[in-house]
């Protein structure tokens, strides 16, 4: 959808940036959003002034301190970080493995906040680095319970990545195999995202019992067995639980 107004238009210019392409020219992108020089030229200044963007030596433009600042307000001050990190940490000590909360928004999930403790953590996607909706075991934790208008949409506009990890050739397929997921409280994936570690994640629902996060561990597959699978997937789902219910906790303080 393109952009229909002056702030969505400005907002488009920091949309374009992304792990593969981190640097931007005012030519590229002018072709890329399709806007004027003027135009551009102006939004460009606005974002500098502000510090979203900043200059490179080669007359191009980057992100700016200004995000770098934003992610340490969001670290204080992000509920799921603050009510997570002492869970995550249990979780670790636990397990040899590494932890996370992750965040689902749009057609992304991002990882706010994570622990580890084994020396050669076993993940590819470190807080800040958005991962696909259509694959592993933290994605699967939350679209199994998502109402079923939501969650249609979701699987047909993510079905190849699906298909491609078995869940199924069809929308109706991929609803099936939910369902186990949504029955047994926590999803299980087995090198999907990362190769050689298994995936288990649990939901974490917001203060209205919709699921917005995730929490999952990673762990080697040559460090568990099927029965220790579940034993770790059953300590997740309980701390997904505990951090859904110190949200709608604070909500409730808050509105009182």
């Amino acid at each position: 959808m393109k952009p229909t107004n002056s702030l969505e238009r400005v907002l488009a210019v920091l949309e374009v940036f992304s792990e593969e392409r981190l640097e931007w020219t005012p030519e590229d992108l002018m072709r890329e959003l399709g806007y004027s020089r003027p135009t551009l030229y102006r939004y460009l200044k606005i974002l500098k002034d502000a510090g979203f963007l900043m200059s490179t030596r080669y007359s191009g433009v980057t992100l700016g301190p200004k995000v770098v600042e934003m992610d340490y307000l969001t670290r204080r001050s992000d509920p799921l970080v603050l009510h997570g990190v002492p869970y995550l940490k249990e979780l670790t000590a636990a397990y040899s493995c590494t932890a996370m909360v992750l965040r689902w928004y749009g057609n992304k999930i991002l990882c706010v906040a994570s622990e580890s403790s084994t020396k050669n953590p076993i993940s590819s996607y470190p807080r800040g680095r958005p991962m696909p909706l259509g694959r592993g075991a933290i994605a699967r934790s939350i679209m199994a319970l998502l109402p079923r208008p939501r969650l249609v949409p979701l699987i047909e506009r993510n079905l190849a990545d699906l298909r491609s990890v078995g869940l199924g050739d069809t929308a109706a397929d991929v609803l099936k195999s939910l369902k186990k997921v949504r029955k047994a409280g926590f999803a299980v994936a087995y090198g999907e995202v990362t190769p050689g570690a298994v995936g288990i994640a649990a939901p974490v629902f917001d203060d209205r019992h919709y699921p917005n996060a995730s929490v999952c561990v990673t762990i080697a597959g040559t460090l568990v067995t099927g029965a220790q699978i579940d034993e770790i997937g059953a300590e997740v789902r309980r701390v997904a639980l505990q951090i859904s219910a110190n949200q709608a906790t604070v909500r409730q303080k808050s509105d009182a």
